[in-house]
């Protein structure tokens, strides 16, 4: 449940898509929209340094 005191992630190594608040933080974060985000975190994992470069760069394949 989102507790509305709490702006940003408990975690800042990992992206909790679970969490309504963490998805906005991180998608104003690296400026994308939640379901790109969402999209990313279910490619490369929860790992923010993963989801940053996937973002950035695209699939590495």
């Amino acid at each position: 449940m989102d507790d509305p005191k709490i702006r940003g992630p408990q975690d800042r190594s990992r992206v909790n898509t679970s969490q309504d608040y963490e998805v906005r933080y991180w998608s104003q974060e690296f400026r994308v929209t939640e379901e790109q985000l969402r999209e990313a975190v279910q490619r490369v994992g929860s790992s923010a340094d993963k989801v940053r470069t996937y973002l950035r760069n695209g699939p590495a394949w």
